[in-house]
């Protein structure tokens, strides 16, 4: 008997070409994704599926890289658009450099994709996301009543310092005057 909620024909293997690339645009018509990503999910999705029957590794595996290719030579998968893409959300955010790293090695990229997608990036991007993620958490100058505290102020640059900042960058952040707002 079939597990209520499964969508797939029971003739239909999990590592079919067929099966593996309705996952695949399913996903991608949802998120972008760099190419390590999408073979993770593919991956989780053919274990998933399989369940307690046996699957052809090597098959999922051929097929999984076959469409992976595919995508990047089509460029619907572009691990420099999605770096880009990626990074500019996160910097909008008040993300720091060093998150951007991270998220971006976590989500696959390859190292020199981060660095270039990085490149451009100076010390007025870094304290101007700073700035940004002040002013979303409430931090020294945009907080509503002004506390002005040694300990208070240390909290402040504890929290940019764990968001990545350096500590030169975080008080450089937290030194703004109130009406010194950025431009939206």
């Amino acid at each position: 008997m079939r597990a209520a909620g499964r969508a797939s024909a029971p003739d239909v293997e999990p590592t079919s070409p067929e099966q593996l690339e309705r996952r695949a645009l399913a996903y991608l018509n949802r998120y972008d994704s760099s190419a390590e990503n999408l073979r993770r999910v593919l991956w989780r999705a053919v274990r998933r599926h399989g369940g307690d029957a046996p699957v052809d590794e090597a098959a999922a595996q051929r097929n999984i890289e076959a469409l992976v290719a595919r995508y990047l030579e089509s460029g619907l998968l572009n691990d420099e658009r999605f770096a880009e893409a990626l990074s500019r959300g996160l910097r909008a955010r008040g993300g720091s450099r060093r998150l951007l790293q991270q998220k971006l090695l976590q989500r696959g990229v390859q190292r020199e994709a981060v660095e270039r997608a990085l490149q451009g990036e100076g010390s007025e991007q870094e304290l101007e996301a700073a700035r940004r993620l002040a002013r979303r958490r409430r931090l020294g100058p945009y907080r509503p009543t002004p506390v002005d505290s040694p300990e208070q102020r240390r909290r402040d640059l504890a929290v940019l310092a764990r968001a990545g900042f350096s500590f030169t960058v975080a008080r450089a952040a937290l030194a703004l005057a109130p009406g010194d707002e950025l431009e939206e």
